[in-house]
Parts: structure tokens; sequence; C-alpha cells
């Protein structure tokens, strides 16, 4: 478990030189150049190709709900699994019109087992724990969600995969893994989340600092996901490491799927190589934990929604990233001047 394969950089030389040999002046295309380049490197080819991509939507209930952290009641996490099964949400939207596939998986949503037509049930519980008291879940229960969602991940059969999540409190869940995880202080993550005004920001800082003085300053990945995750996350966290275990390129989305993809990280450090950060968070800390995965994401449009949809932005400039490299003329293959 928790194996990534490392990626090849035998043909680093010649990924360069066959970006070089396209007609353009030396690095003009920026940013697309180093992700095609990333493409082409997990592929292990010159001529990548990034036809299918598939959304994987994981939802959780979380304990620390019952604090009060966020604006909207739990049963929102339940009320939006049926909208996307719907096909309502802005995370169908934007798969549909990007041609994404998307499924919805019941990670541990609070109340009865949900069965619905296109839901994929991997539940474990109904909700964690109340991490600001205890731990969120159990050993085994840890174990289990991640398992659950590597064999989700190893499934997924397309060139990338995409994740994202549902579940009322899991942008606190998310603040206190990034901070177990990256020492970073807790005034410099806390954000605002669903919406809250200033006395709730000021609320929700003091139970995640009274969650984070459970225990130690620093965890690893499987602790911090287990001590203060969701299912979800944890879920999110097995599948983001079987999708690369199966060579696809991981896209991931925003604040609280940034914090995951640090623990599963820490878990299989290989997999680094694998993500692809598809935009910058308006949520406060997703800074801190860009900064710890020494990521540049592709787009910054002040989003915090979740739901992969950032990472759904982002999929069509992945796809032109592969297509440069595979579809572009060289100089010599157009007759076209170098520079001299």
């Amino acid at each position: 478990m928790f194996h990534v394969p490392p990626v090849s950089h035998a043909l680093d030389d010649a990924i360069r030189r066959a970006i070089d040999g396209k007609t353009k002046p030396l690095g003009a295309l920026g940013v697309l150049e180093t992700v095609g380049a990333q493409i082409a490197r997990i592929q292990h080819t010159l001529t990548p190709r990034l036809r299918h991509c598939r959304l994987t939507i994981f939802a959780g209930d979380h304990g620390i709900a019952a604090e009060g952290v966020s604006p909207y009641p739990q049963a929102v996490t339940r009320q939006m699994v049926t909208n996307f099964l719907a096909g309502g949400a802005a995370a169908n939207v934007f798969a549909r019109t990007n041609g994404v596939d998307l499924q919805v998986v019941d990670a541990g949503v609070a109340g009865h087992s949900m069965e619905a037509p296109g839901l994929v049930s991997r539940r474990i519980a109904a909700g964690t724990r109340n991490c600001a008291v205890e731990p969120a879940m159990s050993p085994e229960q840890c174990e289990e969600a991640l398992s659950a969602g590597e064999a989700l991940g190893a499934a997924v059969a397309a060139d990338a995969a995409a994740f994202g999540e549902m579940g009322i409190g899991n942008t606190s869940s998310a603040t206190l893994v990034a901070h177990k995880l990256t020492g970073a202080g807790l005034d410099s993550l806390v954000g605002r989340g669903a919406g809250l005004d200033d006395a709730g920001l000021e609320r929700k800082h003091a139970i995640l600092d009274r969650a984070a003085r459970r225990t130690a300053a620093r965890l690893d990945g499987q602790d911090a996901l287990r001590e203060y995750g969701g299912f979800e996350m944890a879920m999110m966290a097995g599948a983001m490491v079987g999708a690369a275990r199966a060579g696809a390129v991981v896209l991931v989305d925003g604040f609280i799927a940034g914090a995951v993809a640090l623990a599963a990280v820490r878990l299989a450090p290989a997999l680094r190589d694998y993500l692809v950060f598809a935009h910058r968070s308006a949520e406060h800390g997703h800074g801190a934990v860009l900064l710890a995965l020494e990521a540049r994401p592709l787009l910054a449009f002040d989003m915090r929604l979740g739901e992969g949809t950032g990472a759904l932005l982002a999929w069509p400039v992945l796809k032109c990233a592969a297509a440069m490299l595979s579809e572009m003329a060289s100089f010599e293959s157009a007759g076209v001047s170098g520079p001299v």
C-alpha cells in the first residue's frame, strides 16, 4: 500500500529538445511547456496524449460540524450528493462542458445509508467523530478509507484523474491537517470556508485551536488524516495514490484537495511528480499548502467552491500542453528557420 513508482527521467533531455524545437521562441509557451514536459515524463513518451479525464467526488460528514464551524447545516452534504446525482451542481456543469466523466462516492455521509442510481457506496460510517475533542476516526477506519480510495483511483481507466469533495466542516478539517503537516500557524491557515462572517471566523479559530492542542505539533500524513480528516479526505488521499500507480496524471483541485495531496505525498513521496495543481484557491490557507508542496498552480480565479471545479477548469490546459508536444510542428518538419 501507498507505493507509487517513481517517474522516469530518462527522456528528460529528449523532451526538452522536442519542446525547444517547436516553431516558437524558446520558452514562449511558459508554464505550458513545464506541464507538457511533466505529462510526457509520466507517460514516458515524446508524444503524450490526454483524451479522457474522470472526476470523482467523495462525500463525507465531519463531527466537528457540531461545533458550528460552518454557516451551513450538516444536512447540506446529503442534499448536495443528491444535486450531484441530478446533474445540477457546478461540478456537473463544468464536467459536461469539458467532456469529463463524473462519479460520486458516499465515503461517510451522516444519517442512513444512501441508495441512488449512479452513487458509489464506500461508506465507512455515518460521518467522523468530532475532532475537536477526539480522533476523527479509528486507525481501522482510516486504513479502510485509504484502501477504498486506492482501489477507486486505480480503476479510473483515464489519462487523468481529478478528485473533488463535499462535506460540511471539511475546510476546518483540512485546515487542521495542513497545520499538523506544515507547521504553519493557524492564523495563516484559518479561512471563511463556506462563507463565515467575522464573528464566525473568530469562533472557528478558537475551536480549531482547541482541536489542534489535542495532539503533537507535527503529525505524519496518516495520523493527520486519522486525527483530523474526513472519510472523504482519507479516501481521496488513497485515490490519488491509486491513480498515480495506474499511470494517470492527477489533477489537484483547491485547498482541501491540496491538504489531502500533502498528506498523500507524505505517505508516498513519489506521488508528487504525478500531481498537477489546478488553481490557487481564495481559501486563506492554500498558499501554505502550495508552498509545502513546492507547487505552482495553473489558474487563479479567486474560487473556493471545491467539488473539483478548479480541476475541471484546468483540464483543457492540460490537454493543450500534451497536444503541443504531440502535434505542434518542429522547425525542421515545418521548414521554418530557427533562431540564429
